[in-house]
């Protein structure tokens, strides 16, 4: 995998650049100047980074796996310590698909209804591969979603999730936490 040089990523626009950020010369970054990324992040091959108006931001120590897609007018702010693995998709704006509306990105906003909310995900949350996060949704602080999950409503505090139907499985550990005094 090559990543882009410092000449690079400054070359990019972005409104936040930390320090030891990597990014994948294979990534897509649309609207830079609405993205704002923190110390030690990687983002990895392929993956769509798409800030609307309200921008994403992405704090430190952050890990955006291969294929990830951050898409949406709203906000979406990745706290530290989070990871978001492959394939999983994350959309602030989502059309009404009711059928009363018409839908996509080549019609007039008039005729269209879009959900255009804030999605956060709190400090050492992680996603499993090939999720979707839903506009509107908050996944709180520590908490840990199974591959192939569908996310459409706030996940509870250090606890685990898995499907779709999403269902909780069980409360997580945070002996992780032991770990941070050692960072600094």
């Amino acid at each position: 995998m090559a990543f882009l040089g410092q000449e690079d990523l400054q070359k990019l626009g972005l409104k936040k650049l930390g320090t030891n950020v990597l990014i994948s010369d294979k990534a897509s970054i649309y609207n830079p100047q609405n993205i704002s990324i923190g110390d030690n992040v990687r983002i990895d091959d392929f993956c769509i980074i798409s800030a609307g108006e309200k921008g994403i931001e992405i704090g430190s120590y952050v890990h955006i796996a291969c294929y990830v897609s951050l898409i949406g007018n709203e906000l979406i702010k990745i706290n530290d310590f989070v990871g978001i693995s492959s394939r999983t998709s994350v959309y602030s704006s989502s059309d009404d698909y009711s059928g009363n509306y018409l839908t996509g990105p080549t019609i007039p906003n008039e005729f269209k209804n879009v959900d255009n909310r804030p999605v956060f995900f709190e400090s050492h949350s992680i996603i499993g591969a090939s999720c979707v996060i839903l506009p509107g949704v908050t996944i709180e602080e520590g908490v840990a979603v199974g591959a192939l999950s569908l996310v459409s409503k706030n996940l509870n505090s250090w606890s685990i999730y898995i499907g779709s139907p999403l269902r909780f499985v069980k409360k997580r550990e945070k002996k992780m936490l032991d770990f941070l005094p050692l960072l600094k």
